[in-house]
């Protein structure tokens, strides 16, 4: 398989879940400027969307939108453990909380990517967040992960969207429970080695 990422983009939740589950892939690096990616092709021709993250599979067919690869992945080793099995109530869940992460987090957090923001409506933005976090740092008093005792999927997303906030001058520790929450996740083994996978590539001009 073959991973299109873009540094600090939500790609990094499966790349997070490919180190999980310990399957062989391949990274290309995309700019998300340019759509110039480290193999020197044309990002477009991969995801016409032309964002990331995009999973080009050994089939050729390619799969975009992290919530989707998230379960595809998981799904090819069920024994991992990173989503409950299809048909279960507890799968449900877990789609649950990738909505929520991807409609409130991710989606209500990627306006303030914006530097020419007006000042109003950054506020707006960051309280209807704030009101959010308030919500999941409750949801977090009493498990170490979203789906109780064990690190799934949503987890990977969910502390990939968190990384966000210190560009947004966002301060986490005002949830305790998510600050301890991000702390444990970038302990993982996983965390690490994707990390360091992205960044042994080069920037793509």
């Amino acid at each position: 398989m073959k991973l299109y990422f873009a540094a600090g983009a939500c790609s990094f939740a499966p790349h997070i879940a490919l180190q999980e589950l310990g399957l062989p892939y391949e990274l290309v690096r995309v700019n998300n400027r340019t759509k110039r990616t480290s193999e020197g092709g044309d990002f477009w021709t991969v995801n016409p969307k032309g964002y990331v993250a995009a999973l080009r599979l050994d089939c050729g067919a390619t799969l975009t939108e992290a919530p989707a690869i998230l379960q595809f992945l998981a799904d090819l080793k069920p024994e991992a453990g990173l989503a409950p099995p299809n048909g279960e109530l507890e799968r449900v869940r877990l789609q649950e909380w990738l909505n929520f992460i991807a409609s409130e987090l991710h989606a209500g957090s990627s306006p303030l990517f914006d530097q020419a923001l007006p000042k109003a409506a950054r506020e707006f933005f960051e309280a209807r967040l704030f009101k959010r976090f308030d919500w999941l740092d409750s949801a977090l008093s009493d498990r170490p992960f979203l789906m109780g005792g064990v690190f799934t999927v949503a987890d990977a997303y969910l502390f990939t969207v968190l990384g966000w906030m210190p560009r947004f001058s966002i301060d986490l520790g005002r949830w305790p429970k998510i600050g301890a929450y991000v702390v444990r996740i970038a302990a993982r083994a996983s965390v690490e080695a994707a990390r360091a996978r992205e960044a042994a590539i080069p920037a793509v001009e």
